[in-house]
């Protein structure tokens, strides 16, 4: 985060049957014949993709109040008007005397099975070419005291009851800014993977990138000593849109994107954080991660009430728990319409979205479904995850109405 603040396409039918569509995360049907009839949203359920590790956000203790345990349990239940968020980001400060004012929230929600990894804006001030703890670079002679640094942090939340799922090298090492702040390049991060990652004692991941910049980790994760000190690769996507790594997935690697916002909150720009959501898990992300968890644009208000864009979310973390896998689905069946699609042994779930301005009728069809209903739950300019009536399947298909402007949820029974 820039500190406190920041302000179907269709092909040739040969060229589909031969490679599959990798931006809609379609393949072809090996369980029915023939492409699916146009306007069809057809959910290939032995077309696994990425594990989803789950959806979450941050908890920047200093920068903001630490949150209360109403919000811990608002934000990380899965009960009617909560969220079900499975992942919390902490910040690692400088100075280590600060350490544990990251324990109370944090070892409620760990209490909770949430995943907990954190990130540092910057090492401390007299590791760094400027001594100073905005801008300037990890002198060359620091990494080794900088991987204590993160051990230390990670051993001190351990202690403290909060065990760490991963810790990152450097928050946005890409930008210019006037607070907490460190610039990386990729001969940086290839030099602290190779030689002192594995000293920090708890995963790494890397580079965290404010524009997913996939040049800052290429190297390392070309470089075999170091790629096996990377835990996953974290991105944000400011500036940009959502890609796929392909190296990244070649070297077995997961992708998470580990922070984002808007300040906007009208409904358009709320929805809009669903679309964000349905693109990185289409480009092969196994995590979505908010910036605040309690602010006014972000999920929980500062009066500990869910947002809109907090149930927006929950449409995905509530139902799509972590170890769930996307399978391939018809990306965009209709204009303004689009689909993703996930598992968990017989457990299905479809998250459709419409952001088009009127109501329109979805048939969906899943080849091999087990499910004899479906039941949805809808979130739109005047519902919050309201659960709707059973849907039933009938051959392998369901038909549904998609409100206008929403996103509906679909689970099955």
């Amino acid at each position: 985060m820039k500190g406190y603040f920041r302000i179907s396409w269709s092909l040739p039918v040969a060229i589909v049957l031969a490679f599959g569509l990798l931006a809609s995360g379609c393949s072809k049907k090996s369980s029915i014949n023939g492409p699916p009839p146009t306007g069809y949203a057809t959910i290939y359920l032995d077309s696994t993709q990425q594990i989803i590790r789950g959806f979450g956000a941050a908890n920047i203790v200093g920068w903001r109040p630490d949150m209360t345990a109403g919000e811990i349990q608002t934000a990380f239940g899965t009960g009617p008007g909560q969220l079900g968020f499975t992942i919390m980001r902490l910040r690692i400060p400088p100075d280590s005397t600060q350490f544990g004012i990251n324990v109370p929230s944090a070892k409620l929600a760990s209490s909770m099975g949430v995943t907990i990894i954190a990130t540092p804006w910057t090492p401390p001030a007299w590791m760094k070419s400027n001594d100073n703890v905005v801008r300037g670079v990890l002198d060359t002679g620091a990494y080794a005291a900088y991987a204590a640094h993160l051990k230390s942090f990670a051993d001190t939340m351990s202690a403290s009851g909060v065990p760490l799922y991963a810790v990152s090298v450097q928050n946005e090492p890409d930008v210019n800014v006037s607070y907490e702040s460190c610039y990386w390049t990729a001969g940086n991060f290839l030099n602290f993977m190779k030689n002192n990652a594995a000293s920090v004692g708890v995963p790494v991941f890397m580079p965290e990138a404010s524009g997913f910049d996939h040049s800052l980790s290429d190297l390392s994760l070309n470089d075999p000593d170091a790629a096996a000190n990377i835990a996953f690769i974290g991105g944000h996507i400011y500036g940009v849109s959502p890609t796929p790594y392909p190296l990244a997935i070649s070297k077995g690697k997961e992708v998470w994107m580990t922070e984002y916002l808007v300040l906007d909150t009208t409904w358009s720009a709320v929805l809009g954080t669903a679309k964000s959501i349905n693109d990185c898990m289409t480009c092969q992300m196994s995590a979505y991660i908010w910036w605040y968890i309690v602010r006014y644009y972000g999920p929980i208000n500062e009066n500990g009430v869910v947002t809109k864009r907090g149930y927006v979310m929950s449409q995905f973390a509530k139902f799509v728990r972590p170890g769930f896998y996307r399978v391939s689905a018809t990306a965009n069946p209709q204009s303004n319409i689009f689909v993703t699609a996930y598992k968990s042994g017989s457990k299905v779930v479809i998250v459709a979205l419409n952001m088009g301005s009127t109501s329109i009728g979805q048939e969906f069809t899943i080849p091999g479904v087990a499910a004899s209903t479906f039941v949805p739950y809808v979130t739109s300019s005047g519902k919050n995850c309201a659960q709707g009536n059973n849907i039933a399947v009938s051959n392998g298909s369901f038909t549904a109405t998609l409100d206008a402007s929403s996103v509906t949820t679909f689970v099955s029974n």
